[in-house]
């Protein structure tokens, strides 16, 4: 009978002994407390992996108001800009630049023999005037000119003329050259060539 009571006393002695291990192992470990626990040595972090990027891309800022949009480099142009005819201003784009002006071509010198036959009006250096015939008649391998009313003696001495090179030679008698001139069908300028002196002749 005490052996029977020993016996149960010792197991119930067991029993709460197991009871008390298992709490204290849910709570931390036999002796310690649940907040040194639950604030254990943190875990090392995990390295994190680099988001690689892209290429970065620009865009245009928005217009101000009642401002129109820039040309974008390389878009088309609107319908009508390239039909639209020089210095026309188009909305949205700076004022186009004038077409330049061209000058007026200088009138060419006489290429024909032709157009300088006819009578002229020599002016003299003098301010003297005279008649200076220019006739299409050969004369050996010259053509036949005369004079009238000329004050200036190798002027009046004028009996031919030719015509090379855009010049108007005017020979008196022994072909020695009188004066050399150069200009249009209506107008010519040049010197004597004895004296340097200058002299034209006009229609």
């Amino acid at each position: 009978m005490m052996r029977s009571s020993l016996w149960i006393v010792t197991a119930t002695l067991c029993s709460a002994l197991a009871l008390g291990a298992c709490s204290s192992s849910r709570l931390g470990g036999f002796g310690g407390s649940p907040t040194r626990g639950a604030m254990a040595a943190p875990r090392a972090s995990e390295p994190v992996e680099a988001v690689p990027s892209g290429p970065v891309e620009a865009s245009p800022l928005p217009p101000i108001d009642g401002q129109p949009l820039p040309p974008v480099a390389g878009a088309p142009m609107a319908p009508g800009i390239m039909d639209a005819p020089p210095g026309t201003d188009i909305a949205g784009l700076p004022p186009a630049a004038p077409p330049p002006v061209v000058a007026a071509p200088a009138p060419a010198a006489p290429t024909s023999r032709t157009a300088m036959v006819g009578t002229w009006t020599a002016r003299e250096a003098s301010g003297g005037t005279c008649r200076v015939q220019l006739s299409s008649s050969p004369a050996l391998d010259l053509y036949r000119a005369s004079t009238s009313g000329c004050s200036n003696q190798d002027l009046s001495k004028v009996n031919a003329w030719d015509y090379r090179d855009g010049e108007v030679y005017l020979y008196q008698t022994g072909g020695s050259v009188t004066a050399r001139l150069r200009g249009s069908s209506s107008s010519l300028s040049g010197a004597l060539s004895k004296s340097g002196a200058p002299l034209s002749l006009g229609r």
